[in-house]
């Protein structure tokens, strides 16, 4: 049975003193409970949408487009890779450029044109609750339109429906070293965007875009700061734009307790007299709550863990999309890519700057084509580790030594070893590492025997 809005505000404790009922305590707990339950399910289902707002909000936060920032439906061509002053995305990659486009498909389609390449190169196009709409690699022109569009597109272009109005785009493209970028930036500049009215001629001139300084900050940052009524208010308005999957309208049902969905007017007073401290008892709390949640979705690869599917594409798996979200903004799917991640040694004792470590192989990962793999370092904010040598990874490219057994070794530490060829430096706090393996060759990741940290 539908719970109404009334309904639910009998459960409160302060909507039954105001209407002269005396609930005991254990009612009173009952419907403290029943609160804090949906107010958790609201936030965990609108998280990813709100976050993906406040990322394009500064990422489109510009007039005219640099390596960090453009306006929308034009691209971001990253010049160079990420480093430690890179804040916009957490646990960013490191091995590959970026070129990204933030998509406003609300009047038509956006044409995306893939070029030929010689590497590894592929373009995500995700919707505004963080799904994978399409995996863009063979080269051609792509017709990225809403859905339910009903055009007609010319010869030869494809059509990619996307369920949102927002689009977000990610185009990887493997770097093999900084004398590579040359050949990267010719790379990026044979790819093109344009809306549909203007294919393939291309528009005359890319509209300025505007800045405000107020749009300067950390999306994550900006989104855990909020209070109720500014994430609920955020959320609902997302919602009519960017419209919930039909898969939600059963949670969507109970969520209208809160007055939380599209063309919703949520009040924080329905929360009731310690709406403020449940807040922020579920945000200390959120991290931890997350994994322990998403862990049914965990797979064990030795002593590293990676998330599977329905990673990249979560359906109703709400709380595993925001904890993905949280954790590393706009993942792939698995047959792209796959993100083992340790924080511990092999002794199952917390990773830390204060000890020294050898991450040892006895064989690489295992991929196909131009798949590729790398061990990225990060603090406890999930941003890369300042260093002298400005090193965040090693990876198949890093020309690492190998052992007369063909195994290798990379050293872990805060302080450089005489010899920095396989060292990979971190933080002096606790840290953790990602293993990524792009292009992640299945048949034979069953027999991988998995890198292994050991204290040096």
């Amino acid at each position: 049975m539908k719970m109404t809005r009334r309904d639910f505000l009998r459960l409160s404790s302060a909507a039954a003193a105001a209407c002269g009922v005396t609930l005991l305590p254990a009612q009173k707990a009952d419907a403290a409970s029943e609160i804090q339950t949906l107010l958790e399910e609201a936030y965990l289902y609108a998280f990813p949408l709100v976050l993906v707002d406040a990322t394009k909000t500064v990422s489109t936060n510009a007039k005219t487009p640099s390596a960090n920032r453009a306006p929308v439906n034009q691209f971001i061509h990253a010049r160079k890779l990420l480093d430690a002053s890179s804040r916009t995305v957490v646990s960013p990659n490191v091995d590959t450029i970026y070129t990204q486009a933030w998509l406003d498909v609300s009047a038509e389609p956006q044409i995306y044109v893939v070029p030929e390449t010689d590497r590894f190169f592929n373009v995500q196009v995700l919707d505004a609750w963080t799904n994978t709409a399409a995996v863009l690699e063979a080269p051609g022109a792509y017709a990225i339109a809403y859905s339910g569009w009903e055009g007609t597109l010319p010869e030869g272009v494809r059509h990619i429906d996307v369920p949102t109005r927002t689009v977000w785009t990610i185009a990887r493209i493997m770097l093999s070293g900084p004398d590579d970028l040359p050949n990267v930036a010719a790379l990026q500049s044979r790819m093109q965007l344009m809306p549909l009215s203007a294919y393939p001629a291309g528009p005359d001139a890319a509209p300025e875009g505007s800045y405000s300084p107020e749009n300067d900050f950390v999306p994550v940052e900006k989104v855990l700061a909020m209070t109720p009524q500014e994430f609920f208010d955020t959320a609902n308005r997302l919602m009519e734009t960017d419209p919930p999957a039909e898969a939600d309208a059963p949670l969507l049902r109970s969520l209208a307790a809160l007055s939380v969905g599209p063309g919703e007017r949520f009040d924080a007073s329905v929360l009731g007299p310690l709406g403020g401290l449940r807040w922020k008892r579920m945000l200390l709390q959120l991290k931890s709550s997350l994994r322990a949640q998403a862990a049914r979705y965990a797979r064990q690869m030795g002593q590293w863990t990676y998330y599977g599917d329905p990673i990249g594409d979560f359906g109703t798996a709400y709380d595993y999309r925001t904890m993905v979200a949280l954790m590393g903004l706009g993942a792939n799917t698995t047959d792209v890519a796959i993100y083992p991640r340790t924080s511990t040694d092999s002794t199952g004792a917390d990773l830390t700057g204060k000890k020294t470590y050898t991450l040892h192989f006895d064989a690489l990962p295992p991929t196909v084509g131009t798949g590729f793999w790398s061990v990225t370092a990060y603090g406890e904010d999930n941003f890369l580790i300042d260093n002298p040598i400005s090193r965040y990874c090693v990876n198949d490219r890093s020309g690492l030594h190998r052992n007369p057994d063909g195994s290798i070794d990379v050293t872990l530490s805060k302080d450089a070893p005489e010899d920095t060829t396989n060292w990979l430096p971190v933080s002096d706090e606790k840290f953790h590492l990602f293993l990524r393996i792009y292009k992640p060759d299945w048949t034979a990741l069953d027999s991988f025997p998995p890198p292994v940290i050991r204290v040096k």
